[in-house]
């Protein structure tokens, strides 16, 4: 576990795996209400990382990563939403973030070695990376963003730190942004020079830890005895891919939805058993703006590539911006509940699958203050509150580097560092 944290990336370009998931008895989901968030993820996390890392160690690591909760609220009749939008940069990411960070620096301790770490970023990985690693020992981050594709809000999260952070603007897409990533990982001179890892989803220790949140969302589901469905907006499928792993663990859902943007490569798969990649288009639901998602090779391979399973397991849903934004306008009108754009795709979605005898969850993965402009539009000014977390970061700075879509500049960078 340790050489794949680190590393990131496998030397043949592909992604880690862990050889085996260790399955929870039936027993422990009889009385997983009776426990806290953090002693949830605990015992989940003892089945990934227990071996690698010592059990009084990783306690202290998950309790201070989630030093925040991720609730469950209802939103209306059988639709609740997963709020994953209550830690430091409000955002799910905030929870893999965290934690890669802390074990990083424990796998970091005893070397004198700068640990260089590359992500890309469509929006939110960058400001929960960036936010989790600020001021850790030993470690630099470098954030790579598409050019006028980020919200100001995301983009204020990650480039008025400083310290041991480091933002690069790349003109060009999120696609270009984590090819020049994987580039990097698979340059010989730059590996030989540098100690380079990951932390986008594609690291081991980035996305497991996000499966915490799906066995603490089944604990805090009210509706017992309805079948559990989960909707989970995807981008980088990094987040479903979690889920999966949390369902293979033995986490009792019924079924999960991928809900995708007009960026539909993985729902053109559920429907056609053909994965082709694309260049990404622009939506309002910028996060999710993924046109070659790394993660889905892991589902891949958890079901030996097998259509019929993994359509089985994920059902697929796509909707336009106009869609997305009607949904956000009416659940606003008839609940007072807001959604950014990317939650507003898996509530849509759960009220088109939700069957009698289910309740849905769905991930709300950002606060909508984090797209102010695109909710405000939809709703209405003055209806979206910027939380004062938020503003501090607004009153920074920013502190960037320009840099083409070339990876030979990108190269020549890190090589002066």
């Amino acid at each position: 576990m340790k050489y794949a944290v680190t590393k990131g990336l496998a030397a043949d370009n592909g992604l880690f795996m862990p050889e085996c998931i260790e399955k929870f008895e039936p027993s422990f989901f009889e009385n997983i209400d009776k426990l806290s968030f953090q002693e949830i993820s605990f015992e989940v996390a003892k089945k990934f990382f227990g071996e690698d890392v010592e059990e009084s160690k990783l306690k202290e690591i998950v309790f201070e990563t989630l030093s925040f909760d991720c609730p469950v609220v209802k939103v209306q009749k059988n639709i609740y939403s997963l709020e994953l939008f209550h830690g430091p940069t409000l955002a799910f990411k905030d929870v893999g973030a965290r934690f890669m960070a802390r074990l990083l620096n424990y796998f970091n301790d005893k070397t004198d070695k700068t640990v260089n770490v590359l992500v890309a970023t469509s929006g939110d990985t960058g400001s929960a990376v960036a936010n989790g690693f600020l001021g850790v020992p030993g470690i630099h981050v470098y954030v790579l963003y598409p050019k006028g594709k980020v919200s100001n809000i995301q983009e204020s999260q990650f480039t008025t730190l400083g310290q041991n952070i480091t933002a690069i603007e790349i003109d060009g897409t999120f696609d270009d942004c984590q090819r020049l990533v994987k580039a990097a990982f698979l340059d010989k001179e730059l590996n030989e020079r540098l100690t380079l890892t990951s932390a986008n989803s594609i690291n081991v220790a980035r996305f497991l830890p996000q499966a915490f949140y799906y066995f603490n969302a089944y604990a805090r589901n009210v509706e017992k005895g309805k079948e559990l469905v989960v909707a989970v907006p995807s981008g980088n499928f990094g987040n479903l891919t979690a889920g999966l792993f949390a369902l293979e663990m033995g986490l009792p859902i019924k079924q999960f939805i991928a809900a995708n943007n007009n960026n539909d490569i993985v729902y053109s798969y559920l429907n056609t058993g053909k994965y082709e990649p694309r260049a990404s288009v622009q939506t309002i639901a910028n996060a999710m703006d993924v046109g070659d998602p790394s993660n889905f090779v892991r589902i891949l391979d958890l079901y030996d590539y097998s259509h019929e399973i993994i359509k089985s397991k994920i059902k697929g849903y796509r909707y336009s911006d106009e869609q997305i934004s009607e949904t956000m306008k009416r659940v606003y009108d008839e609940c007072g509940y807001l959604l950014d754009p990317h939650g507003a795709c898996g509530y849509e979605a759960l009220e088109e699958y939700l069957g009698e005898n289910q309740v849905g969850i769905f991930l709300e993965t950002a606060h909508p203050a984090k797209f102010t402009e695109t909710v405000e539009s939809v709703i209405g000014k003055g209806n979206v509150p910027l939380p004062e977390k938020l503003a501090e970061f607004m009153k920074g700075e920013k502190l960037s580097i320009a840099m083409s879509k070339e990876f030979e500049e990108f190269k020549s960078y890190l090589m002066t560092i």
